[in-house]
């Protein structure tokens, strides 16, 4: 990616399940923004998510079991060791690649170590955030800011970190608590994070797997408050993985 700081090659991970409406013109908007490579995670989808994002120059890589976690994971596994970032991003075209050099230059200039986009603090196209990922994000900043001193303002799925960093971290969240468990473990770490504002959008197709189904969206916040808890307690007295 040619940054104005010179060069950083940077791999996008998209963890997708059943997004073939989205897949494809994300996967060109992003490339658009000179990554140097777009990783698809096609996470059990009943569609052509894999397909399409495969025509539009993407590498997919498969993780039939499903887990928004397991997801994550498969695709830093996937990132080739050149790289020198990895940026996430949802697969559902909701995230605005155009912010994807915000996001990753403070991690090429090295003034950060964990770079996350927030929501939160950019402007949101109206009906793109329900009021439960709202309220999560706040509950989460809320938490983390009570027991480690960090502010965050959204559990934003676009974030970045350089590579080496990134698998450091031994990441074991499966589901939808890997992005709490990352945060978690970076303020643990007494990494230098930043939170940038980003623009954020409807989804480009398809049904959300959390917000648009109040019944996942509930298990997904009983996923995140237990997540934190587990960690945590993990933390203090040794017995972390």
């Amino acid at each position: 990616m040619r940054l104005s700081v010179g060069e950083a090659s940077v791999a996008v991970v998209l963890p997708c399940l059943d997004e073939e409406e989205a897949i494809a013109d994300l996967v060109r908007e992003i490339f658009n923004q000179q990554a140097d490579i777009v990783i698809v995670v096609d996470n059990g989808s009943k569609d052509r998510t894999a397909e399409r994002a495969r025509a539009a120059g993407a590498q997919v890589v498969s993780q039939p079991q499903r887990g928004y976690g397991r997801a994550c994971a498969a695709g830093l596994a996937a990132v080739p060791p050149h790289i020198d970032i990895v940026c996430y991003m949802d697969g559902d075209g909701s995230d605005v690649p155009a912010f994807i050099p915000r996001v990753v230059r403070p991690i090429a200039e090295n003034t950060a170590d964990f770079v996350m986009g927030s929501r939160l603090r950019g402007t949101r196209e109206p009906g793109s955030m329900t009021m439960q990922q709202i309220i999560a994000g706040g509950i989460a900043g809320f938490l983390l800011r009570l027991a480690y001193g960090v502010r965050f303002t959204d559990m934003s799925p676009f974030r970045a970190m350089r590579l080496d960093r990134l698998r450091a971290l031994n990441m074991t969240e499966q589901t939808y608590g890997w992005n709490l468990e990352m945060q978690m473990r970076v303020a643990a770490a007494g990494l230098r994070v930043l939170e940038i504002p980003v623009d954020h959008r409807r989804r480009r197709g398809g049904m959300s797997k959390v917000s648009g189904n109040l019944v996942a969206g509930l298990q997904a916040a009983w996923k995140i408050a237990s997540t934190f808890v587990r960690l945590f307690v993990a933390q203090r007295t040794g017995t972390q993985r």
